[in-house]
């Protein structure tokens, strides 16, 4: 099974995941990893990345993302993930990917990148991420004003994991 966990910068897709991730004794991915050097300076220059920026990083989560199901590879995956069309690229199973998506309010993302340190997703690239958020009809949607430790007790639990 892959756990995909969404949300714009700062929602907390790599905390959330990784600990996810140590509480299931799953791997834990991270999509920034798989983001080209081009793509990483571009954010860190506070450019934000279009879909033809993002269309090879897409195609790489995805063959990643084929090889764990046909694997049959328990991961947990950390991708912001923020279009429809993205998320439906993305699904290459249905029934072995579930989507938990991060929410929260402006003020809670502002706060927590401006306490960031040493990440290329510069907070000047929050609106154009929440502009371009299409928010998913079929998630489990978690606030993210809660502890991280809550915040994963109360995805295992709608997922019965």
């Amino acid at each position: 099974m892959i756990i995909l966990i969404m949300g714009v910068s700062g929602s907390g897709k790599t905390t959330v995941g990784q600990l996810l991730a140590d509480t299931l004794n799953w791997e834990f991915k991270d999509a920034d990893d798989f983001h080209s050097v081009d793509n990483i300076e571009k954010m860190l220059l506070g450019i934000p990345l279009n879909d033809t920026d993002r269309k090879p990083w897409l195609k790489d989560l995805q063959t990643a993302i084929a090889l764990w199901l046909k694997e049959n590879q328990n991961v947990v995956l950390a991708c912001s993930a923020l279009k429809a069309n993205y998320r439906q690229y993305l699904l290459l199973d249905n029934e072995g990917i579930q989507i938990v998506y991060l929410q929260g309010s402006l003020d809670v993302l502002q706060k927590r990148l401006l306490k960031r340190q040493n990440h290329f997703m510069s907070e000047k690239l929050l609106n154009s991420q929440l502009d371009t958020l299409e928010e998913p009809d079929d998630a489990i949607c978690v606030d993210i004003s809660q502890p991280p430790q809550l915040i994963v007790q109360n995805i295992r639990k709608a997922l019965e994991v």
